[in-house]
């Protein structure tokens, strides 16, 4: 959901919760899961116009939450495979438990839980979106003593850390959600903010093998719900990489007959 700035709607506002926060920065301080604030209010980050447009019924509108935030049913939306991509997931950001982690845009389901589970005693994790409503959704969902994770209201494409501030980066089903031009601008954002030797670790769609059954039964699913994953099936997640970042090291993994990928990125 995190993503590239365009027009404003109206949201009901997250309420002020603990936190000062600097923008220039990645430190954190301790209390419970907290979203970002500036002067007293969270930080203006205008809603993408194709997030509105295509989106609003999935995550923008207040009933989306409610319908949308249940596991079997986002189990169901990935054919059963929601734990497999989890867990491979974040078996990537086990060695950096005790480090900075920060997940691009919240996700329904529990995946955020269960890596707030994975954390090492010195371990945080930071979570951006760009939609307040998502953020308040996972706030609900997170254990009152998260003392180590904040939320915070930015945009995927303009993330507020400094450079090399985060151990991993994990991007969970975000990148076929965006038109292209802003699905490059998260990846170099991704890029930019992960420590030397750190982990960007992607799990999105990706074409089917031609065996594969559901590779008849997506294509009409995702052009009429998800107009921009169809990217994914034409091009590799390496495509859109910067410059400066094509010659890092560079693993991939397919699940389900190759609906599904695992890319993982280590900064140098």
């Amino acid at each position: 959901m995190s993503s590239e700035s365009a027009h404003t709607v109206t949201l009901p506002q997250p309420q002020s919760l603990e936190r000062s926060n600097d923008p220039a920065s990645a430190t954190h301080t301790e209390g419970e899961a907290t979203l970002d604030e500036s002067s007293g209010t969270l930080a203006h980050v205008p809603l993408p116009a194709y997030l509105q447009q295509t989106y609003w019924w999935a995550y923008l509108h207040p009933a989306s939450v409610r319908i949308f935030e249940r596991q079997w049913l986002v189990n169901l939306i990935l054919w059963g495979n929601f734990a497999k991509l989890r867990d491979a997931a974040l078996k990537e950001l086990e060695p950096f438990s005790h480090g900075d982690i920060l997940q691009v845009a919240c996700v329904y389901g529990d995946f955020t839980e269960r890596l707030t589970q994975c954390l090492g005693p010195t371990g945080r994790l930071d979570v951006v979106d760009v939609a307040p409503v998502q953020l308040e959704n996972l706030k609900a969902k997170l254990d009152r003593d998260a003392s180590r994770i904040s939320l915070h209201h930015q945009d995927s494409t303009n993330l507020r850390f400094a450079d090399a501030s985060y151990d991993c980066v994990v991007v969970f089903f975000l990148l076929h959600e965006q038109p292209e031009n802003v699905r490059i601008r998260t990846i170099a954002q991704a890029l930019r903010v992960v420590k030397p030797g750190g982990k960007v670790v992607f799990v999105d769609y990706h074409r089917p093998d031609w065996l594969n059954p559901f590779r008849y039964v997506m294509i009409p699913i995702l052009a009429s719900l998800e107009p921009f994953a169809m990217d994914l099936w034409r091009r590799e997640i390496t495509d859109w990489l910067p410059d400066e970042a094509r010659n890092l090291a560079i693993d991939k993994q397919t699940f389900f007959g190759g609906l599904y990928q695992k890319v993982v990125i280590t900064a140098e």
